[in-house]
């Protein structure tokens, strides 16, 4: 069972790590750790003037599963807006603990992940990279407009 959760298809994204690094000038910065296995995922953005993903790069370390997440997100990511990096988070947390669909539109190939539901221990892992760009482009929303930060609880 373990050899259907590490398939060629995971292994491969998480070969791939779009966007890797870090920014030398992000206007929000996200950082989360997994606590029961260490997975770390360090990421920078900034936005255009209409509040989307310009810019993103991520520093990764994470088992194979956050790195295949970390893959699809990088990917998917260049123009996404808050409401959509939202829902995405959303969609991702119900696929792998209330048995969801998981997300759809530019992060639909977060759906590759859905075999992780049944590891339960895996499932900080593999939001460790999405917890983190929410983080960053709160941030940077934030930052740009000082008025937004009331709006923002809406979004936690």
């Amino acid at each position: 069972m373990i050899d259907e959760l590490y398939s060629a298809r995971i292994l491969r994204l998480a070969a791939n790590l779009p966007h890797s690094g870090r920014l030398a000038a992000p206007e929000g910065t996200g950082e989360r750790v997994a606590k029961l296995c260490g997975s770390k995922a360090v990421v920078d953005v900034t936005l255009d003037e209409a509040g989307r993903v310009e810019t993103f790069a991520q520093d990764v370390k994470a088992c194979a599963l956050g790195q295949a997440a970390a893959g699809v997100l990088g990917e998917a990511v260049m123009g996404a807006t808050l409401d959509e990096i939202v829902a995405a988070r959303d969609a991702m947390s119900a696929m792998l603990k209330a048995g969801g669909e998981g997300p759809t539109g530019r992060f639909e190939g977060l759906r590759a992940l859905k075999q992780v539901a049944d590891y339960p221990a895996r499932h900080a892992s593999t939001m460790v990279a999405i917890e983190a760009t929410l983080d960053a482009v709160r941030e940077a929303v934030a930052r740009k407009s000082p008025d937004t930060r009331t709006s923002l609880a809406g979004a936690a």
